[in-house]
């Protein structure tokens, strides 16, 4: 039987890309100049992987030129170079090159010639011990197709040794060779070796084996085709004929000299001995160790089969009093322990989804460095807590307002060395970021110690735009929250890194589509900090189910502060549904839930108020009842219907009926934008939530 192995180049991919980015990691955190015995043997043991695993399926150029960055990282190994600022650029340059060469080999296209060209030339350059020109970055991939695949073979030669239970089965053998015979020149010969002798035989047995010739233009696929249903219990070998004329099967890749596709030849690959490919497909399944590689599609529709079952064991847990006797209290019991374990499968598989936020954090390095060398500007890098972990979603939606983050720190933020120093600093700036969990969130940090955000300049360029008219005060938090305002830039030229206002809107409006915030301090002269809040899952939240208008909705439990009961002597009416309630000296917007979203409103005599907080913004939400905490599985509003202000997502309830989730950070915005234009008051944020840099 043979192993097709195709099957397993997304493995080879995956890793490869994981090897290149510790290769990446190690070269950006090398001392140059320096012999780093370990960080030069790690950066080797990729390089022989990536040559191993290209050369094992097939990838000549992706194979030869690991094998010459293996050449000259031997050097250094041996003390014949040095690991200098050079050779670290010559080696990131091949770390770029070997992944974007990875990226069209799994895309089916390629880069162009010329960016292999020049960097193979440099790298020779080195590897004979020369200067190293300077090393330019090398082309993006292009959707240059691969060249054109050689002709199907014109012949195959075929081993087939079914498994003896064949016809027991429905197959027929005779059905087989006639659809081979209608492919090309067939010609077939049984292998007689096992048929026993008469009184042994079994009539619905398959003693027999055959050898076989398929030849004509013919692709190997159409004859895999054919043997489908049968290959995994049966003993299948379909092999290229050899002869004249015919291909010859794969020579095995040594040392000596291969076609390197830029027009000389290079130094080939080792091929990782094994006896046959079987032994080399497990010596690459092997790797993994103690873990296996599972597709977000499959974690995903777990994900959503255990929300199903947190929706059923809450329409179950209705049950608990419908019972009595002896059978309820077994019943009660049952109850209780299909919730325990609900709650640990959910955690469970909840986990599956959970990174660290390393993933993220890993490519800022290299980025920051470049940025950094383009602009002139020395930059330190600090990463803190890069071990929190994040929901896989969350993590991919973040990626790129990081990045605009990073960026503008960089280029807008730190100063040039000279600045910095005339303002009594350290030459080199400092970038940090960081992540935590708390309170059910995860916060990421952008820090900066540079110039710092001046509130005047923003209000003068926001009076230019007609974003604010007259002269009236704005405090500083005002000001700085005008950056988020689509197309707002005070950057007095546009470059290729930032200045379009195209940033900071977009970081805006991603964060919050994943039910997220972002916050901004910063300190004139010290330094601009960004806060981004962002919710663990995006699967299952703990919810508070409240009464309102005689339907359920559901608030986030870890939004609610308290909850009192209403005295209307402490009100003050401004709208409709809008009121101001004096609680202990400091007074809070209130909104009436029923008449915002325009519900019946149900008679009661002292409805209760939930004190909800975000982002230290406090408001209350008039309720009628309060019913009971549960477990909900969110389900997006906006695919199924559209944007509710005021809603974030739905759920379905234990009785079937479907519940609304609200939106905590909406519904401040919603008051404090009727206050702001009722009264200019802005709603209640507490000190302790003010972000110092």
């Amino acid at each position: 039987m043979t192993i097709d192995p195709r099957q397993f180049h997304q493995v080879f991919f995956e890793e490869s890309f994981e090897g290149l980015e510790a290769m990446e990691q190690a070269l950006l955190t090398a001392t140059p100049g320096q012999v780093e015995a370990e960080t030069i043997n790690a950066i080797f043991r990729v390089a022989h992987t990536i040559k191993g695993g290209a050369a094992t399926f097939g990838f000549e150029r992706i194979a030869a030129l690991a094998h010459r960055l293996e050449t000259l990282l031997d050097q250094m190994r041996a003390g014949k170079r040095l690991l200098d600022e050079p050779a670290i650029e010559l080696l990131l340059g091949g770390v770029d090159l070997i992944r974007a060469m990875i990226e069209g080999a799994r895309q089916g296209i390629g880069i162009d010639d010329e960016a292999q060209v020049g960097y193979i030339s440099r790298l020779e350059q080195a590897i004979k011990g020369e200067a190293i020109s300077p090393t330019p970055l090398p082309s993006a991939v292009t959707a240059r197709p691969e060249p054109a695949p050689k002709a199907p073979a014109p012949g195959w030669r075929i081993r087939f040794r079914p498994d003896p239970s064949i016809l027991a089965h429905g197959n027929d053998v005779v059905l087989m060779f006639r659809e081979l015979s209608g492919l090309g020149d067939f010609q077939v010969k049984a292998d007689l070796s096992a048929l026993p002798s008469l009184p042994e035989l079994e009539v619905e047995r398959c003693y027999l084996a055959w050898q076989a010739e398929l030849r004509g233009a013919v692709e190997r696929r159409a004859v895999e085709e054919v043997f489908e249903w049968v290959a995994d219990e049966s003993e299948l070998e379909i092999l290229p004929i050899q002869g004249r004329g015919l291909p010859q099967p794969a020579a095995p890749v040594t040392d000596e000299a291969v076609p390197s596709g830029a027009g000389e030849a290079v130094p080939a690959v080792a091929v990782p001995k094994a006896a046959t490919l079987q032994e080399a497909v497990r010596r690459v399944a092997a790797e993994p160790g103690g873990s296996i590689r599972v597709s977000i599609e499959k974690v995903d529709a777990l994900v959503d089969l255990v929300g199903e079952l947190v929706i059923t064991q809450s329409m179950l847990s209705r049950l608990k009093g419908a019972v009595v006797g002896e059978l309820g209290e077994r019943l009660v019991a049952g109850l209780n322990q299909l919730e325990r374990h609900t709650r640990n499968l959910q955690d469970s598989v909840l986990g599956m989804r959970m990174l660290p936020i390393a993933f993220v954090f890993n490519r800022f390095p290299r980025m920051v460095r470049d940025l950094a060398a383009g602009l002139g500007k020395q930059v330190v890098l600090e990463v803190q807590g890069e071990s929190t972990e994040i929901d896989k979603t969350v993590m991919e939606a973040i990626g790129d307002p990081l990045m605009h983050l990073v960026r503008n720190a960089i280029d807008h933020g730190l100063e040039q060395p000279q600045e910095r120093r005339s303002a009594g600093k350290p030459a080199a700036g400092r970038l940090s970021l960081s992540a935590r969990h708390r309170s059910g969130s995860i916060y990421v940090e952008v820090r900066d110690d540079g110039r710092g955000i001046d509130p005047a300049k923003i209000l003068d360029a926001a009076r230019a735009k007609g974003l604010l008219s007259g002269d009236a005060p704005v405090d500083a938090e005002a000001a700085l929250n005008l950056l988020f305002h689509p197309g707002f830039s005070t950057a007095a030229e546009v470059s290729d890194i930032s200045g379009r206002g195209v940033g900071l809107d977009v970081v805006n409006r991603n964060v919050r589509a994943l039910g997220g915030s972002v916050g901004i301090s910063s300190d004139l002269g010290r330094g601009t900090l960004f806060t981004l809040r962002l919710p663990l899952t995006l699967a299952i939240l703990d919810g508070q189910l409240v009464q309102v208008g005689g339907s359920n909705y559901i608030l986030p439990l870890e939004a609610i502060v308290e909850t009192i009961r209403l005295e209307p002597a402490r009100l003050s009416s401004l709208a409709h549904w809008l009121e101001l309630y004096l609680l202990r000296d400091d007074y809070i917007p209130v909104i009436h839930l029923a008449r915002l979203f325009q519900c019946r409103e149900a008679a009661c005599e002292r409805p209760l108020v939930v004190i909800v907080g975000y982002e230290g913004h406090r408001v209350g939400l008039v309720v009628e009842q309060l019913l009971h905490q549960q477990q909900v599985v969110i389900k997006s509003l906006e695919s199924n219907f559209w944007k509710v202000e005021g809603i974030s997502a739905a759920t379905i309830l234990g009785d079937g009926t479907v519940g609304l989730i609200l939106d905590i950070s909406g519904l401040i915005q919603i008051a404090g934008r009727v206050l702001g234009e009722t009264t200019g008051w802005r709603p209640h944020r507490t000190a302790s939530s003010e972000a110092r840099p």
